[in-house]
């Protein structure tokens, strides 16, 4: 449980008054249970870093674990700081509610080992996700995916402001790509390291490689017949990427 003493006694979250909105990049409303679900010294570097880039932080009861007001936009993030590879399909389900609710959701999945980024891949296509609907950020600590929650909140909020449709498309091509392509790829059984970065740089994207043909594979990368084979059917037959061989 947080220490709620140690927080409200922070400026940056209980002087939310003290920022003017002239001088404030926006606002972070952030979900008081799962606030209290967070190590105390988490909460606290959160409030410094949000201190620091110009955002007041209240604490409400709200569905996404916090949701950003910049620019006249709002950006709302589920953020899963404890991946547990045994009961996974909670968060799954919760995904596909909020995802309804919220225009622009993003979800932040911090996935420090192995195991636990092959377990979110294995979900992730098991769940029935579509790439991009919402963006999925892997992150690898706690701290690391809060910067990448205020940076793309930052992101959105300025495009908003702007106005201008080719930073935003820019901006949500990145994002797309924030599953890390590296990461997917290689946890495919028989594609190493090579076979990764050789897809992504004469294809590109995951959506790009999920939606790539066998033939089309073989004439731009140096894979064999037999990996482009394993690719084509990772993302398109179920019974492939479900199946045991995926660990």
């Amino acid at each position: 449980m947080v220490n709620s003493k140690s927080i409200h006694g922070d400026p940056t979250v209980q002087n939310t008054s003290s920022f003017t909105s002239s001088g404030s990049a926006g606002v972070c409303m952030m979900n008081s249970k799962w606030r209290d679900e967070q190590h105390p010294s988490f909460i606290n570097f959160i409030s410094s870093f949000l201190a620091a880039n110009s955002f007041r932080l209240n604490f409400v009861p709200i569905s996404p674990d916090c949701i950003f007001n910049c620019g006249g936009l709002s950006v709302a993030f589920i953020f899963v700081t404890n991946w547990d590879c045994e009961n996974v399909m909670p968060i799954f389900s919760r995904v596909q509610k909020l995802k309804g609710q919220f225009a622009n959701l993003y979800v932040v999945v911090c996935l420090p080992t192995k195991e636990q980024n092959d377990s979110f891949v294995r979900s992730y296509f098991k769940y029935g996700m579509e790439l991009g609907k919402p963006t999925f950020v892997p992150v690898q600590d706690r701290e690391m995916g809060f910067e990448k929650i205020v940076k793309i909140a930052l992101s959105r909020g300025a495009c908003k402001r702007q106005d201008v449709t080719s930073k935003l498309k820019a901006e949500r091509k990145q994002a797309m790509q924030g599953m890390d392509n590296f990461r997917v790829v290689t946890s495919i059984p028989g594609i190493d390291n090579h076979d990764a970065n050789a897809l992504n740089q004469a294809i590109g994207s995951i959506e790009a490689i999920a939606k790539a043909s066998k033939e089309y594979i073989l004439e731009n990368t140096d894979l064999s017949a037999d990996k482009a084979d394993i690719i084509t059917r990772f993302f398109r037959d179920p019974k492939f990427y479900l199946s045991p061989k995926i660990n």
